[in-house]
């Protein structure tokens, strides 16, 4: 059985958890859905209550009923290398690849509409109060009197984006910044504004959670600090042991989000407390494995290889907590 990996061509992350499955003598096919229709093709059938379908790219084809797994990566757009683009096109072909693949009732790291609720960050926000972590006072808010008084009571904030995009989405991203709490905020009313209290912290916490298995990393931070995904102050990341706490709100969070995989970032203050920033569905592993040492593509690898656990539900409905 093969595990079907969906990402773009250049992804260092995804080659080392191929090589690892290589190792394994377990079958891959790595496609970007970016390609479909094109270098990438399709084909499903639908007939008599039974579902046939492939996928092929090159010289790969791929059962649809034959996955170990999917993993969803850093994949395309569907449509989006093709020579006469469109939205409808794009729309086809979205549909039709993940609706057939949705179709197989196998494994996936992560569902895709389990990962497009745990990427909103407002959302991020409830679940982690739910599953039981610290999580810093926040407002996100159009009303300038409303930002007012939420700076008023908390003084020391900072301004978020509330997408989260990645700092490697220039157009897009936004660093966490510092923001003087007798600010005029009149300008929240152009838009959606995420206002937190800053903590302080003494290190930046990343947490890798693989199914059951957890693994965490620590850097320490520069007091004047603010986010440290946009600056290196020349620490390095080494291996962190996890509060038991810490542990069972992971374990909460990944249930209540149906999640295979998520990175989490905390902030440690002086206390020791970890603060929960976010969870990324689907956050990077390689730097923190490159200076940990922690065998984190081989963790990724041993879930995608393990054989499809017992279908559960209707189908196309995200998987039941995995381990």
């Amino acid at each position: 059985m093969t595990v079907l990996i969906l990402t773009c061509a250049e992804d260092v992350t995804t080659d080392m958890v191929v090589s690892v499955l290589h190792d394994r003598g377990v079958p891959v096919v790595r496609l970007d859905p970016a390609d479909l229709p094109g270098q990438v093709s399709l084909s499903a059938e639908y007939a008599q209550g039974d579902f046939h379908g492939h996928l092929s790219t090159g010289d790969r084809a791929v059962s649809m009923t034959g996955l170990r797994s999917i993993w969803v990566r850093r994949p395309g757009r569907p449509a989006a290398h093709t020579t006469h683009r469109s939205e409808w096109l794009t729309a086809e072909s979205e549909h039709a690849l993940y609706g057939t693949l949705h179709s197989t009732g196998t494994r996936w790291m992560n569902h895709p509409v389990a990962a497009e609720q745990a990427r909103r960050k407002p959302w991020q926000l409830r679940v982690a109060h739910h599953s039981g972590f610290a999580v810093p006072p926040t407002l996100i808010t159009t009303f300038p009197q409303i930002a007012r008084d939420f700076a008023a009571q908390y003084r020391d904030l900072v301004v978020k984006s509330v997408s989260g995009a990645h700092p490697d989405d220039p157009p897009m991203a936004l660093p966490t910044t510092r923001v003087d709490p007798d600010a005029d905020f009149a300008g929240v009313a152009a838009g959606p504004t995420l206002l937190q209290q800053r903590i302080p912290k003494r290190a930046d916490i990343r947490l890798t959670c693989v199914g059951d298995e957890l693994s965490a990393a620590r850097k320490l931070s520069d007091p004047k600090e603010v986010d440290g995904r946009f600056t290196d102050n020349g620490a390095l990341w080494s291996p962190a042991r996890i509060p038991d706490r810490i542990m069972g709100a992971v374990h909460a969070y990944m249930s209540l989000t149906q999640l295979a995989y998520g990175a989490f970032d905390f902030a440690e203050d002086d206390d020791g407390t970890w603060w929960f920033l976010e969870c990324n569905q689907g956050g990077q592993f390689g730097f923190i494995e490159l200076e940990t040492g922690q065998p984190l593509a081989e963790t990724v690898a041993a879930w995608l290889a393990n054989r499809p656990a017992p279908r559960q539900g209707q189908p196309g409905s995200p998987p039941r907590r995995r381990g």
